[in-house]
């Protein structure tokens, strides 16, 4: 892709992510996702209906009238996004690919973020850590985090959930809004994803295609696994083989949302063809 070409995907991706944010998603994104404690602002003289227990004795005594200590929630926040860059994203049968609809979800959220002034971090995973953008502020970085999202090219195909979850617990010393992007075709991840979701606000969203849940008769075929690159003929006529195939779609989906409910972690599906808009937003209404 050359650079007129990216910074005018770059420039489509902005105008439609950032009306979303915008118009949509800034305040729910702040009443979803509060500040890490209270932190103190002032000190003022006491109102009818202040509570006494916020009394600022101290002071009180000194100016021989009452007054109360004022208290502001921190709001500065960091979010974290987690997307899959292993092969099977690239997969897509219907308008988009996966990879796609997780690049203009990812805008949506860091547009949100930088909205609410927080900082917006990135990083890129397959069965390695392929790309660590550290959290920082401003609109310059976001368009960053746009172009490496619609740009890179991952050096492995593989999927390894586990080992991105290692490494951001690693480096992140606070507590962060963590969202992971992935169809989670992946079903070894459950300590780590235990122990950040203790630490951290997480929420896994998963991107599918319609096509990854089951094959159609279509006789004998030869396929291309994305991320081994592997080619194998199947026969589609066979129930047994389209039954392994369903199975194996639904075991790592049943495996994606119970260990995420299990650890008070949130869920969001969303299908290629459908609105990530109102999957996002009925998200944050449960949430807020």
């Amino acid at each position: 892709m050359d650079t007129k070409e990216l910074l005018k995907k770059v420039r489509k991706i902005e105008i439609k992510t950032r009306r979303l944010s915008d118009n949509l998603f800034g305040g729910e994104y702040q009443s979803t996702f509060k500040g890490r404690g209270m932190t103190f602002s002032e000190v003022r003289q006491y109102q009818y209906g202040d509570d006494v227990r916020s009394i600022d004795w101290n002071v009180t005594a000194r100016y021989n009238e009452p007054f109360v200590k004022v208290f502001e929630e921190e709001r500065e926040l960091t979010l974290m996004l987690l997307v899959d860059v292993s092969g099977s994203e690239m997969f897509g049968t219907k308008s988009q690919l996966k990879k796609e609809v997780i690049t203009e979800i990812s805008a949506t959220l860091a547009f949100s973020a930088l909205q609410n002034n927080d900082k917006v971090g990135l990083l890129l995973f397959s069965n390695q850590v392929e790309l660590y953008i550290p959290p920082k502020k401003g609109k310059s970085h976001i368009l960053r985090i746009i172009r490496e999202l619609l740009e890179f090219s991952p050096l492995n195909k593989l999927t390894n959930i586990n080992i991105s979850l290692e490494f951001l617990s690693g480096i992140l010393k606070k507590k962060s809004i963590v969202f992971i992007l992935s169809d989670f075709m992946d079903d070894k991840y459950e300590k780590t994803l235990s122990i950040m979701a203790k630490k951290h606000d997480l929420t896994g969203i998963r991107v599918f295609d319609p096509k990854d849940e089951s094959i159609p008769n279509l006789g004998l075929i030869q396929i291309n696994d994305s991320e081994t690159g592997e080619f194998k003929w199947i026969n589609t006529q066979s129930s047994s083989v389209r039954k392994a195939y369903s199975n194996h779609y639904y075991k790592n989906v049943s495996f994606f949302e119970n260990i995420f409910k299990k650890n008070g972690a949130g869920i969001i599906s969303c299908r290629v063809d459908e609105s990530y808009v109102k999957k996002l937003l009925n998200f944050f209404n449960s949430r807020g």
